[in-house]
């Protein structure tokens, strides 16, 4: 498989290592400065033959590098400082995606894209509705994070072995994101038979700041190990057609009540990118939740749609 990853600053970058470690394809690192990913591609490449992997990393400026490309992510873009929101970077960013975009459409018009850029879920759906591309095709890479940063706080409190613990969160990657605390266990043992309800609500609310936590502890950048791990394991079941269970973001066609609109959801990851959306029953509560999460991605949605009016009206104006 040909992969394509559009970025590479430190979580595309990693991401490309990551895939390489796994021998997931031939990958092309891409990235607008001059130089950049050619030298990351090399460094990459030469730890092979140490790290025990085949699989090179060609770096380029040039978008043509990625004709036929049967997976692309995305993981260009500015990123958060402290205090800034996701939704800050929405202007700048949704700027970059589309130039990104358009290249892919041109170069890998057959590929599946996966969103890393920030604010992931408006950007998915930006890239969704630029490229043209069914729902099936474009996706957001959120969901496996968080959940895995569910994953680890809950092993943390509760001193067992992260690989025991099942956990996901689903909605919008961003402060309203809905940790499924009910339906996390450890060894199949439900978490609330082995954490109280003030413990649990301290996990829920620390997943919601896991990204900002880092963002003020590094001062001056992102988390990106995480991200580019979580991105590998979706580009991982989509190359070997594992058809896994993983939450991402999605478009959503009426499923959980929800309409055009992209949150993460449970879904099964193929070779043929989302291959069905899972409907789990969910309390009043949780179903609230989901919504305002929803809401919030609606509104980038609507703010993205307000600074493509200008461009709109050129078009049909005929310039």
């Amino acid at each position: 498989m040909k992969i394509a990853v559009i970025g590479a600053g430190h979580v595309g970058s990693t991401a490309a290592l990551m895939m390489a470690q796994k021998d997931l394809g031939n990958i092309v690192l891409v990235d607008v400065v001059p130089g950049m990913p050619v030298g990351k591609g090399l460094d990459i490449s030469q730890a092979g033959p140490m790290l025990g992997y085949c699989c090179g990393v060609r770096g380029t400026n040039d978008y043509r590098d990625i004709l036929d490309a049967e997976v692309v992510v995305i993981a260009a873009g500015v990123t958060r400082r402290p205090g800034m929101r996701r939704m800050d970077l929405l202007e700048t960013n949704a700027r970059i995606v589309a130039a990104a975009v358009d290249n892919i459409v041109h170069y890998a018009p057959h590929s599946i894209i996966i969103m890393v850029s920030t604010p992931l879920d408006v950007l998915s759906y930006v890239a969704m509705k630029l490229s043209g591309f069914g729902s099936q095709r474009v996706l957001g890479m959120a969901g496996v994070l968080d959940s895995a940063r569910f994953r680890y706080f809950i092993a943390e409190r509760t001193g067992v072995a992260v690989e025991d613990v099942q956990a996901m969160v689903i909605g919008g990657h961003g402060d309203a994101m809905v940790p499924l605390a009910r339906y996390a266990t450890v060894s199949g043992i439900p978490l609330t038979q082995l954490l109280d309800e003030n413990s649990i609500e301290e996990i829920v609310n620390r997943v919601r700041q896991a990204g900002s936590e880092i963002v003020n502890l590094l001062h001056d950048g992102n988390a990106y190990y995480g991200p580019a791990a979580a991105v590998t394991r979706m580009v991982e079941a989509i190359a070997r057609d594992k058809r896994q269970v993983r939450p991402c973001s999605v478009h959503l066609h009426g499923e959980y009540g929800l309409q055009d609109v992209f949150v993460g959801v449970p879904v099964i990851l193929s070779k043929n990118g989302v291959e069905r959306v899972i409907e789990i029953k969910l309390s009043a509560v949780e179903k609230a939740s989901l919504e305002r999460s929803a809401a919030e991605v609606r509104e980038g949605i609507e703010a993205w749609q307000r600074l493509m009016l200008p461009d709109l009206e050129h078009i049909e104006a005929g310039d």
